[in-house]
């Protein structure tokens, strides 16, 4: 069971105020493990704020000048709820430990003067659980992501259909009230010139404009939801770069804005890389997002817009676009929903939230990732996450090795819980 594990991959936090046991401890174990010491409790706690994600195991001496080792065994779990805490005592220091014990303040307690080969088997075993934690972890978050990525997927297939039906179906409607339509003005001609005349004919001319300027309307975000829907090539050949292609959809929304007095703050650098997209389907993106946004916000409002790279280890490299406003906000009950259809930001459904469906679908075939934030009255930010590349995108781990491996960390876990 050893052989699994790195003992020098975290490290082993030891606080004590004898210098003299500072330094025998790293004497014996400095070769085995990763060793950090400290004189007091707020050294100690120093170094754990410092080192959060270095430290696996934290030992320290109950009797110290100033504040306890119980003190700083307390602060380390508010801290790292995970990390593994040790308290070593003596024989008249008995109480504090039971209690630390009882409070669950502590994994084990030692007593002094420490037996070596007994005190590293506690430390193996100690950062043993603390690896197992963190691996468990691990297996929970990569499950969870296959359940979204199924259920987005899911969602994808839904709502495509949904995009096809409502095309077919509402599209056919919209031809025979067209057809009404065009032939209403040859209709009020001919009516006029009788003595049974319209006795209004401006009146139905604008409603005639109106309605067809409706229908139009319909047309588009129809064909916006359909274009939107249908997945992209397995090739994306257009290189594209995200400053010059949010740049040319804010040219195009200037005069829009200026006239609510809509304050933009474009912050995207143009030092990011270029991305492979689908370049008409990754232009109208931003398109629908901001006349979203134009639709959502009252006049006077604020926009932002920044992008960054980001490239974690191991991670594929993508860009991180946010576009924020100031506007109302929105609910947690309709940022949950925020993109299905029909469900609209601000008074008036003067876009049937199709908008923000058709960004859905055009990010996700790109391989990326979109989300909303939101408070009521403190504005709304989304979230666009792209990969530079999506044929590259990540795959998601082999089935057989994940179930290995839950297989795996369970029996470990339950060798570790069981061990005394």
């Amino acid at each position: 069971m050893e052989n699994l594990y790195n003992y020098k991959k975290f490290a082993v936090l030891y606080v004590d105020d004898e210098e003299k046991s500072l330094a025998n401890f790293s004497r014996a174990f400095g070769e085995q493990f990763y060793i950090f010491t400290a004189a007091n409790a707020q050294n100690g706690l120093k170094l754990l704020e410092e080192h959060a994600d270095e430290i696996g195991l934290l030992m320290t001496d109950q009797r110290m000048p100033g504040e306890k080792g119980v003190w700083l065994l307390e602060r380390a779990r508010k801290l790292r709820p995970n990390i593994i805490r040790v308290l070593v005592t003596a024989y008249a220091d008995m109480d504090a430990a039971i209690a630390a014990v009882n409070s669950g303040a502590i994994y084990k307690y030692v007593t002094k003067p420490w037996d070596p080969p007994q005190l590293e088997q506690t430390l193996k075993r100690g950062l043993e659980f603390f690896m197992v934690q963190l691996e468990r972890d691990q297996l929970l978050r990569e499950k969870m992501s296959v359940i979204r990525n199924m259920m987005i997927a899911d969602r994808i297939v839904s709502l495509g259909l949904l995009a096809a039906g409502l095309s077919h179906h509402i599209r056919n409607s919209l031809v025979a009230v067209k057809t009404f339509l065009d032939l209403a003005p040859a209709k009020m001609a001919e009516e006029k010139s009788t003595a049974q005349g319209l006795r209004n004919p401006d009146f139905w001319k604008e409603y005639h404009q109106n309605v067809q300027s409706q229908i139009e309307k319909i047309n588009g975000l129809l064909k916006d939801l359909w274009t939107a829907s249908e997945p992209p090539s397995s090739h994306f050949n257009d290189q594209v770069f995200i400053h010059e292609t949010i740049a040319a959809v804010l040219k195009s929304f200037e005069d829009q804005f200026a006239a609510r007095h809509i304050q933009v703050d474009n912050r995207v650098p143009d030092s990011l890389p270029a991305l492979r997209a689908d370049r008409p389907k990754f232009f109208r993106l931003f398109e629908l997002l901001l006349k979203d946004e134009l639709a959502s916000l009252p006049a006077g409002s604020r926009l932002r817009l920044t992008a960054e790279l980001q490239q974690k280890d191991g991670a594929r490299p993508e860009i991180q676009i946010q576009i924020s406003d100031d506007g109302p906000g929105l609910t947690q009950e309709a940022l949950r929903v925020v993109f299905d259809p029909f469900v609209v930001r601000g008074d008036t459904p003067a876009e049937y939230g199709i908008h923000l469906m058709a960004c859905f679908f055009i990010v996700y075939h790109h391989g990326g990732r979109i989300d909303a934030k939101s408070q009521p009255g403190r504005g709304t930010t989304f979230t666009i996450c792209l990969p530079l590349n999506p044929e590259r995108a990540v795959p998601p781990p082999d089935e057989q090795d994940f179930l290995r491996r839950v297989l795996l960390n369970e029996e470990l876990w339950e060798k570790l819980i069981s061990s005394e």
